[in-house]
């Protein structure tokens, strides 16, 4: 799905004890000062990045050019990933930051990219902070899509695509957070011509060539027979194949019967119900699940089918670890717009670790315009009062705030497919409360719209939820 989402190894062990022998003796040195106040936590952001640089430093100058040695190894009927000879059972997401620092804090092992570097951040950057917090990276390498007009029969063009591709990997390949190369993101997505897995395995035998330690793959989008038994045929060299599914995820060991193929595999995107998926107004726009809904989703989803295959399984990359609009502000991202974790990350953490976090986001149960839910088609009259509420329940019983907002839904024309960038329509009412009931009145110009409700409890945690409604 992700294909532009800006427009829109485990470190050393030597290195490792350094980090924490430093950082332990900071916290403790600082542990008698109180820093609450603004001045305070400047102060200690700035040295605690000074600290994480200068372990950066004293690990990578040691270990930049001395790469992970990554093998897929199938004993007896099982497929295993092993990094310097140590068993790896990929506990990854897909992130767009070049901080992923919180990815650790939750119990991930992985990132993914999906691709070397953007206009926010480097490869490098990228790979050094992995390494700093002792993450791995899947880099993806970013390959022409034919449905943006790429012509796979153009032989100067698919060389000239060889040759930046293969200056990337020169780049990168000696970095020891690296854990594989993702060749392509949905490349089979909308297209016909099946030389573009020809272009594929030319550049997973030249990967193999100049990068011998680190291990090849290709993100399809879902898992069809036919595209699964194209890419085996025309790119052999590839080591792994990765698919990427949400709401179809289920059906995933059936999809792979059926294809016939037994080799490892890892699920490089999964998570909510996708938009395409799932129940449409009246009016034909997709329905939501709330924040709640999608939590247990993702649980039951990682239980039953990914960790469920022990045998071709050798992990997996949540999606998404950040934020992004795509039909909504909400719908993809563990996160807000404005930073918070949605209970998915709470999830998350307990399926990677076994332990829930101390303090949980809020849990919505419900939401209604005028007792309606989203499910009921709700058509309202211009500048027409309406009352929205709310039923959510705190873990910790915190205290909770609700902002309340009508987004416009994204036009027809500008939706945007298999994750390009799409534009966030503005906000045409905002406004925060304590109270689970509000009083709205519904815009004076007819048309498409969402009401959001975003739940805070004060501790960077929060539950969502949005209706659409007409206008009329």
């Amino acid at each position: 799905m992700q294909e532009d989402i800006h427009r829109n190894k485990r470190v050393p062990k030597p290195a490792n004890r350094r980090i924490d022998l430093i950082t332990r003796t900071f916290l403790k040195c600082c542990s008698p000062f109180t820093l609450t106040s603004p001045i305070a936590s400047g102060i200690f952001a700035l040295l605690a990045a000074s600290i994480l640089m200068a372990c950066n430093n004293i690990g990578n100058k040691s270990a930049q050019n001395n790469p992970a040695k990554v093998e897929l190894k199938k004993e007896s009927n099982a497929f295993r990933l092993y990094v310097n000879g140590e068993p790896f059972y990929i506990r990854g997401a897909g992130t767009d930051t070049r901080d992923p620092s919180s990815v650790a804090l939750h119990g991930g092992n992985a990132i993914r990219t999906w691709r070397t570097g953007s206009d926010s951040f480097t490869g490098q950057q990228v790979l050094d902070t992995a390494l700093a917090h002792g993450l791995m990276v899947v880099m993806g390498l970013d390959i022409a899509r034919e449905r943006h007009g790429f012509d796979y029969d153009n032989p100067e063009s698919v060389r000239t695509q060889l040759e930046f591709v293969k200056a990337e990997v020169t780049k990168y390949k000696d970095h020891p957070a690296l854990l594989a190369w993702g060749i392509g993101n949905e490349l089979n997505l909308h297209y016909s011509n099946l030389k573009v897995w020809d272009a594929v395995n030319e550049i997973a035998l030249m990967i193999k060539e100049i990068d011998p330690n680190h291990p090849t793959t290709t993100m399809l989008a879902g898992a069809r027979k036919a595209d699964i038994e194209a890419v085996t045929e025309r790119a052999p060299s590839l080591d792994f194949l990765s698919f990427q599914l949400y709401g179809s995820i289920v059906n995933l060991p059936d999809y792979l019967e059926q294809s016939s193929y037994y080799g490892a595999y890892a699920v490089t995107e999964w998570g909510v119900t996708g938009h395409w998926e799932v129940p449409k107004t009246a009016w034909g726009r997709p329905i939501e699940e709330n924040s709640h809904v999608k939590a247990m989703a993702y649980k039951e989803r990682y239980e039953k089918i990914i960790a469920a295959d022990s045998l071709k399984c050798i992990g997996s990359f949540v999606f998404l670890w950040g934020q992004k609009q795509e039909r909504t502000p909400t719908w993809y991202g563990l996160f807000l717009e404005s930073g918070e974790r949605t209970e998915t990350v709470d999830v998350m953490q307990f399926l990677w670790t076994g332990k829930w976090p101390e303090n949980r986001a809020p849990q919505l149960k419900d939401f209604f315009i005028n007792g309606l839910t989203a499910y009921d088609s709700v058509y309202l009259s211009v500048s027409e009062m309406f009352e929205a509420k709310v039923m959510v329940n705190d873990p910790d019983e915190d205290a909770l705030t609700y902002r309340w907002e009508i987004i416009p839904e994204v036009p027809v024309d500008q939706q945007s497919e298999g994750g390009d960038f799409e534009p966030r329509p503005s906000t045409c009412f905002n406004e925060t409360s304590t109270e689970t009931m509000m009083k709205i009145t519904a815009p004076a110009k007819p048309g498409e719209y969402r009401l959001f409700v975003y739940v805070f409890d004060g501790n960077n945690n929060a539950a969502t939820a949005n209706i659409p409604f007409y206008v009329k």
